[in-house]
């Protein structure tokens, strides 16, 4: 279905002496104007060559191009520009599509082998906020555009649930907790005496000292704060599991950072066998000047492990449990010299599948142009805005389609995919602000934009009295062709999503594909008893089924009705 790869072997055929397959590809563009062409082969590389002049070698090669997948090949200065039959393209991208269904751009890419994803992971003790949004549902579209790609996917979920903030939070809770006010609202309650203990500490050092210590404590195996550990630990996993499956987000592991506690002596061990750990003031520390990094530090002077240690653990254990081909670590870019001297480092261990993980950057949510901080209570729950965007879709229905069944699971998919969409559709690495009315937004390029389409869509599917067969004949108009060209794209868009692990490629087809359809329903009488009629509501479920499809990789339901 790629028929740029088809212009590019029609061009190879006669190129062939002098470039590969691969060069013609990357060398087609697409035409501004549609007019133009559908693909255009510039000729200035073939000059020096050639020896003539690209004009002429365009008009050369146009002469000699001849397949009747092209309607028109022509010169246009230095270009080769083809027209697609429409005919022919729109009856085979269509047939494909409905033969293969929701398989359609599935890929073999993966060939089974499985990617392990370090997604979300929260801090627990704290409430889940709009900060850790763009990795929980980033690292769940990615898994989700590998599987479509043939990749088996290990969804992990690396809790924040160890270091010197839970002696901080047990010191707290010692000094002002209030069992029954904890125990009806656990997470709200935690989260205020970790923000009371920050300000406190503001003008009292002794309160440092008190965290320092619970936490040695809690090292140590102290009965009581390991109690006290697993109590916040246990409460946070019940409210993280609400708010995921809200989002519709599984995971095939939550082994968060108390997971690696036994398994860090190993590796320094291992560091110490290769001969790259040493001691610097007190610090055993790994020397990273080779690449100009600075030392990765492994344990502090008072014995204590690190960051660093705990991610060489679990990239070792995850390598023998999972034999992953790719491990990808979908954390902020604020991280990123973390994971260079963490891949670094098991490169000099020797670990060859070391070269096979990627830390998949991304920007980060801001608030009036300020990060997020729970320390300073600066912060925006992300329950809060799923339960807005669900009222808000509540309302919507309520007001256009009042006597629509199955409203709250509608409204819920409708309202969350809201809040997914506007998150995925900006490319990762950029940061975002947080606007709770553009989020909401259910007009212009918005989730709700898509999914309503979808809905129109299987509704003239529902009114229609013929269904759909195979006798299909091609569409000719330049609304259906739009239609058609973005179809015969999707396969390619995926696998870009994929190569650059960036879901937004997705997100913006999808609204791309919406406007197509809905310029189509505003310019064409579909259900008109003619001889098209079939071929019009083939291209209409063929539609439905790219539109759920895509929503679906993004991690966002599709209703039927809305």
């Amino acid at each position: 279905m790629d028929y740029k790869l088809q212009f590019a072997q029609c061009l190879t055929n006669l190129l062939s002496e002098h470039l590969t397959k691969q060069q013609v590809y990357e060398l087609i563009e697409v035409p501004k104007y549609a007019s133009y062409g559908d693909f255009a082969f510039p000729c200035f590389t073939l000059a020096k060559t050639f020896r003539k002049s690209p004009a002429l070698i365009a008009k050369e090669i146009a002469e000699k191009l001849d397949d009747s997948l092209f309607e028109k090949v022509e010169a246009k200065g230095a270009y080769v520009n083809v027209l697609l039959n429409k005919t022919t393209v729109s009856k085979q991208v269509i047939e494909t599509v409905l033969q293969q269904g929701n398989h359609y751009g599935d890929m073999s890419l993966g060939e089974g082998k499985t990617i392990v994803l370090d997604l979300s992971s929260p801090n627990i003790a704290k409430p889940f906020s709009m900060g850790h949004l763009r990795s929980t549902v980033i690292g769940n579209a990615i898994a989700n555009i590998a599987e479509k790609c043939g990749y088996k996917a290990v969804r992990i979920n690396h809790l924040g649930d160890w270091g010197t903030q839970f002696g901080k939070l047990i010191a707290a809770y010692k000094r002002w907790g209030n069992d029954e006010k904890i125990k009806e609202n656990p997470i709200k309650e935690l989260f205020n005496l970790y923000v009371k203990f920050h300000q406190e500490a503001e003008t009292n050092e002794q309160l440092e000292m008190e965290g320092r210590a619970w936490f040695k404590k809690l090292e140590d195996g102290d009965e009581e704060a390991y109690r006290l550990w697993k109590w916040f630990r246990d409460e946070s996993l019940k409210d993280f599991s609400r708010i995921y499956e809200l989002l519709g987000v599984s995971f095939d592991s939550y082994n968060g950072e108390a997971f690696y506690n036994d398994k860090m002596d190993r590796m320094v061990h291992l560091l110490e066998e290769h001969g790259i750990l040493s001691e610097s003031d007190g610090a055993m520390v790994v020397r990273l000047d080779e690449k100009e990094l600075p030392p990765c530090l492994i344990k502090k002077s008072d014995g204590a492990t690190l960051y660093a240690t705990r991610d060489l653990a679990a990239a070792l254990y995850r390598y023998e449990t999972y034999q992953f081909a790719k491990a990808l670590y979908v954390v902020g870019h604020e991280q990123s010299l973390h994971f260079q001297q963490v891949f670094l480092l098991l490169e000099k261990l020797g670990f060859a599948w070391a070269k096979t993980m990627v830390h998949v950057p991304f920007g980060l949510i801001l608030k009036d142009g300020k990060k997020m901080s729970t320390r300073k209570g600066r912060v925006i729950l992300l329950e809060d805005v799923l339960k807005e965007a669900i009222a808000l879709a509540e309302q919507n229905i309520a007001a256009k389609n009042p006597n629509l069944e199955n409203k709250d699971e509608i409204a819920r998919q409708v309202g969350v995919g809201a809040v997914i969409f506007y998150d995925l559709k900006h490319e990762r690495i950029n940061n975002i602000e947080f606007s709770l009315e553009d989020m909401l937004k259910f007009e212009g390029e918005t989730g709700p934009y898509v999914q309503y389409t979808y809905a129109r869509a299987g509704s003239i599917l529902r009114n229609a009295k013929t269904v759909v067969t195979s006798d299909i004949h091609g569409l000719e108009d330049e609304e259906s062709w739009e239609i058609a060209k973005l179809l015969a794209a999707f396969p390619n868009v995926i696998q870009k999503a994929y190569e650059h692990l960036d879901p937004s490629l997705i997100a913006k087809y999808v609204i791309h594909l919406a406007q197509a359809f809905n310029s189509y329903y505003a310019h064409t009488k579909i259900l008109v008893e003619d001889e098209g009629l079939n071929s019009r509501l083939a291209l209409v479920r063929a539609t439905t089924i790219v539109l759920q499809e895509g929503l679906r990789l993004l991690g966002i339901g599709a209703p039927e009705r809305m």
